[in-house]
């Protein structure tokens, strides 16, 4: 069955701390490596990325905690602003993507340590227009990025873990330049930090957070930032 939106699990069992296992066969055992070759940290202005990997719901609560991160907003990326709505964007077949618009201070946080935290707990990169129960090309795994340095950075990344053979299938995330980004409504954003007892929520995205405090405990903020 085709499942519309981020939706309540198909099976009633709830996962919790590490237990969610990505179908790329990752259990958040450990993390990716880290980049080989990275944007030097930066001493000036915020910079800015955006990324999908499925429901926004997800990788926005997991960006909200992490440190360096000034903001974290759900929204769509890849299409027109006319259809730049929840129930359109659900159709499939408006080239939207269900992303989240990361603005990070580099003197923190820098963009490989962005993308590294992206792909060991945020998405599966391995599953093609979809994530776990939600199918369509609006859940698909794609960096937009900003700067020709994200450019390189991220090609450079995806073909280091492609080598190592980090991921048993093949990554099937893109890299495109942002176009537009369009916040999505009010009532998406900090979903995660205000519905944490949603059974979605509770299942598949609570877990990428559990796992970004194990593994990455120096870039872990415990009271998450907010969109709104």
């Amino acid at each position: 069955m085709k499942i519309i939106g981020c939706q309540a699990p198909r099976k009633s069992v709830l996962a919790a701390g590490l237990g969610l296992a990505l179908s790329a066969g990752s259990s958040f055992a450990g993390p990716v490596p880290a980049p080989a070759s990275d944007v030097p940290a930066g001493i000036g202005a915020p910079q800015t990325v955006v990324l999908s990997g499925g429901c926004f719901w997800g990788v926005q609560g997991v960006f909200e905690h992490v440190r360096g991160v000034q903001r974290a907003i759900s929204g769509y990326a890849g299409g027109q602003a006319a259809t730049a709505h929840y129930e359109i964007v659900g159709t499939g077949l408006t080239g939207h993507a269900e992303s989240v618009k990361i603005v990070f201070d580099p003197r923190q946080i820098t963009f490989g340590q962005i993308l590294r935290i992206y792909f060991s707990v945020a998405t599966d990169p391995t599953q093609l227009n979809h994530q776990f129960p939600d199918e369509g090309p609006q859940y698909r795994g794609e960096i937009f990025y900003t700067t020709d340095a994200q450019k390189a950075v991220a090609q450079r990344y995806i073909a280091q873990l492609t080598a190592g053979k980090v991921f048993p299938k093949p990554i099937v995330t893109r890299i495109d330049p942002l176009t537009g980004f369009f916040a999505a409504e009010t009532y998406h954003q900090d979903y995660l930090t205000l519905h944490p007892d949603q059974p979605y929520i509770a299942t598949y995205d609570l877990p990428k957070v559990a796992a970004l405090r194990t593994l990455f405990p120096t870039l872990y903020r415990p009271r998450p930032i907010s969109a709104l």
